[in-house]
């Protein structure tokens, strides 16, 4: 008689299960080696938060930042300096005290692709909220359910973010509206790249000077790839990655290969993958 099948048993995906010879790994590593370097920084939307000292305007600068992180880098550096400058280069205490009236003048006029005011204005006012109740973001991303912290994917860590960072507009009284598009989340399917690519900056070890390292509550082997055109491309060239769209499920394909070269840093090779594609034009 057969074995009845357990659903709640997870099950082996092929494509997840490929092994990465010897010779990939040293190449990868290699070129991870090569680009993470602090000659990385100034064409790089990272360049952002390295102009702040204190670890409260480092990460709010980043997480703005990252969310306007797509498009060309020049363009995603200027428009994220000028939200800097609207806040008077202290995004801190700007988010801190800033009044409604205040949050309304500087959003006026700011628009970066399709981010528009109303999507900057309730950033703001959403981040107000969370930093009142959290005093600060790294809070914002750990589910009060302690198991799911430890995990080996940042996905909860996301989505709960995600739910929160709504909920504190909606308290503000903004709905998510066409918003909701610019804080992405796994449970859509999204590959969530500017979320993945801010929480490296945060979590990443800061020994070679480029990512910051200012988060403990998540390690570095639970980050996610910040996957976008070159990442995937590359990755597809280099037969890590055989899913054609760039969302959550290529994510999860293209980490299972990345694991094997760096398990507790697997994240490291996105300045492989990306210095590949977007640099040498791999």
């Amino acid at each position: 008689m057969a074995k009845k099948s357990n659903k709640s048993e997870p099950q082996k995906n092929p494509r997840l299960m490929r092994e990465v010879s010897p010779d990939l790994r040293d190449f990868l590593q290699e070129k991870a080696t090569l680009y993470e370097s602090l000659a990385f920084i100034p064409d790089d939307p990272i360049s952002i938060p390295h102009d702040f000292r204190d670890s409260s305007d480092v990460e709010l600068a980043a997480f703005l930042t990252a969310t306007l992180a797509w498009g060309q880098r020049v363009t995603i550096k200027k428009n994220a300096n000028e939200w800097m400058a609207r806040m008077d280069h202290a995004p801190r205490q700007f988010l801190e005290s800033a009044s409604a009236g205040e949050m309304e003048a500087t959003s006026q006029g700011f628009v970066h692709r399709t981010f528009q005011p109303r999507d900057a204005l309730l950033f703001m006012h959403a981040l107000q909220e969370l930093l009142i109740e959290y005093q600060g973001l790294e809070a914002v991303f750990l589910p009060e359910n302690r198991a799911l912290r430890n995990g080996l994917s940042v996905q909860p860590h996301l989505e709960v973010f995600h739910e929160r960072f709504f909920a504190a507009a909606a308290k503000r009284g903004f709905e998510a509206g066409r918003t909701r598009k610019h804080v992405a989340t796994p449970a859509r399917g999204s590959a969530t790249k500017r979320m993945n690519m801010f929480l490296r900056w945060m979590v990443r070890p800061s020994g070679r000077g480029v990512d910051f390292g200012i988060w403990k509550s998540i390690e570095p082997r639970q980050l996610m790839i910040p996957l976008d055109v070159h990442t995937g491309n590359v990755g597809r060239k280099l037969g890590l990655l055989q899913r054609k769209a760039n969302d959550w499920r290529a994510v999860e394909e293209l980490m299972a290969g990345l694991r094997q070269v760096d398990a507790e840093d697997p994240v490291r090779m996105d300045f492989a993958l990306f210095g590949l594609g977007a640099i040498e034009g791999f």
